[in-house]
């Protein structure tokens, strides 16, 4: 080999090395563990490994709310004892910036440590609690990430307190590893809450080989076996409406009872109490977790196009929330009707109550479901409170009667041949699955008209102005009537079945109804 190949060579060799340290310092994981030492106090103690650049600072940032949750959070006011050392043992001084970073000094260093801890004190679905009895953790209120860098791999290693035996999470598990799991970027582990006890999971079951596991704490005294049948029913006819069943394991997480519920992608966290029940329903609970279970279609896949990727400083504003909300509690009877969960009576009493919720609030006069849903971040999710709760309205309960509307006319204009499960499956098709992404609010009415083969610009109207719904002809469509101009009795108002409907009012309840 002559002079200038052995330069050449060299030069590749070296050029070579660069790139394997290049590869081996992106794919590098921040290592997170987490420790529970005295639960009595309520607070986590975290530790944080990562690699840095080897600059002369860098900056820590903690998420200001939870997707799913649509309130800034405040997380980093949590955060106590944040010590940072580099792989020498050396203390870096570092300064608070802005609400929630932290600018460190690293001077250089490459490995990297942060311990803090995190202190609990509230039991809810969007926030961390730490008792003598339980754990659950949700990731955006625990573990920080080094800013421009959310598509770094993580790894998570659990230390349960005491004799605590088992984790429920969405996230995979690290062969050979106990109590670690690895999530690809952090968009996805801020998706992933974990549960620690000394937990009981229910009989699984599969849909279409995938399998779907039920775990929680302190479940309480019910029929196990029932519920997990009815739970398989959901998600057979939840999935088979779609077509798809995007996840390989999918997890109910049950944190004890009122605390709410929030979606992901493969994992859904629910209240839940078993000795409840009877007091609240079996319907009730069976419809809480079809709307939790169906976001993981309708707002983790199909979504506006704002939800994702996520601004996790200031929160992700859209006027779509009625899509991604209040479609979810339509679709909630109309899946549970399917699954033969749910009596024709006890269907039309739903959207009987849901359309009660919207005319007895003067706040329908006032604000438009667009607006209900970019200014929940202001006035919360069922509307402001106080003096002026009577200006608002909540997406929750408007959103589902504009999509029963929709739905009805999209069945009228085609002869019951389309109806908005094709709006949703076009959706999840042409977004998700093959732009990778969300739609914007042209996109979806394109969409929505495009199924239903005409303009919609009355229905749309229900969206962006105030106007008054035309419920008799919309619900005329399904052979049905209804009388909103007396209140038959607090919280509710009469929908019938016309005497004589036409053949083609018959064929849409029938398929609407999703039965007899």
């Amino acid at each position: 080999m002559n002079f200038k190949n052995t330069q050449r060579w060299l030069c590749l060799l070296a050029t070579h090395c660069l790139m394997i340290s290049a590869i081996a310092q992106k794919s590098a994981p921040v290592r997170f563990t987490v420790a529970m030492p005295e639960p009595a106090n309520h607070t986590f103690h975290v530790t944080m490994d990562w690699q840095a650049g080897g600059a002369d600072s860098t900056r820590l940032k903690l998420p200001d709310w939870q997707p799913g949750y649509y309130q800034l959070m405040d997380y980093a006011s949590n955060i106590d004892k944040l010590v940072v050392k580099d792989g020498n043992g050396n203390v870096l001084p570092w300064v608070k910036s802005g609400k929630n970073g932290w600018t460190i000094s690293t001077k250089g260093a490459h490995n990297l440590r942060a311990e803090y801890d995190v202190k609990t004190t509230r039991k809810f679905v969007a926030t961390s609690y730490l008792d003598e009895e339980h754990a659950y953790l949700t990731p955006v209120s625990l573990f920080m990430y080094e800013a421009g860098k959310l598509k770094t791999p993580s790894e998570v290693t659990i230390k349960p307190f005491g004799g605590w035996n088992r984790v429920a999470t969405g996230l995979d598990s690290v062969p050979g590893k106990a109590f670690t799991y690895l999530a690809p970027d952090f968009d996805i582990l801020y998706d992933s809450p974990l549960l620690v006890g000394n937990l009981e999971e229910l009989p699984s079951f599969k849909v279409k080989g995938i399998p779907h596991r039920f775990i929680g704490y302190k479940l309480g005294d019910f029929d196990r076996v029932k519920l997990m049948s009815d739970v398989q029913k959901i998600v057979e006819n939840a999935s088979g409406l779609i077509g798809d069943i995007p996840y390989k394991h999918y997890t109910f997480i049950a944190i004890g009872p009122g605390q709410g519920g929030i979606e992901h992608l493969n994992s859904t966290t629910i209240s839940f109490s078993g000795d409840q029940l009877n007091s609240r329903g079996w319907n009730g609970m069976l419809g809480f977790i079809t709307h939790e279970y169906f976001h993981h279609y309708n707002v983790k896949r199909i979504r506006p196009i704002e939800l994702g990727p996520f601004d996790y400083d200031k929160g992700s504003k859209t006027n779509m929330l009625w899509v991604s909300e209040g479609l979810t509690v339509y679709y909630e009877p109309l899946i549970m009707r399917a699954a033969g969960l749910m009596g024709e009576q006890e269907f039309l009493d739903f959207f009987k109550k849901q359309i009660a919720n919207v005319e007895t609030k003067p706040g329908r006069l006032f604000q438009t479901l667009a607006q209900a849903s970019a200014e929940t971040w202001s006035d919360g999710p069922f509307g402001r409170t106080g003096d002026a709760v009577n200006k608002t309205i909540s997406y929750y309960q408007k959103g589902p009667v504009v999509g029963l509307l929709f739905d009805l006319a999209i069945r009228h204009e085609t002869k019951n041949k389309r109806s908005l499960d094709d709006v949703m499956r076009k959706l999840y098709q042409d977004f998700y699955i093959k732009k990778s992404r969300g739609f914007t609010e042209e996109e979806l009415r394109s969409t929505i008209e495009s199924v239903a083969g005409t303009k919609l610009d009355e229905l749309f109207s229900y969206i962006y102005t105030t106007a008054e719904p035309d419920y008799k002809k919309y619900l005329g469509y399904a052979g049905l009537e209804i009388d909103v101009t007396t209140e038959k009795h607090y919280g509710t108002f009469e929908i019938t079945k016309k005497p004589s409907p036409s053949a083609l009012e018959r064929e849409i309840f029938r398929s609407w109804g999703r039965g007899e």
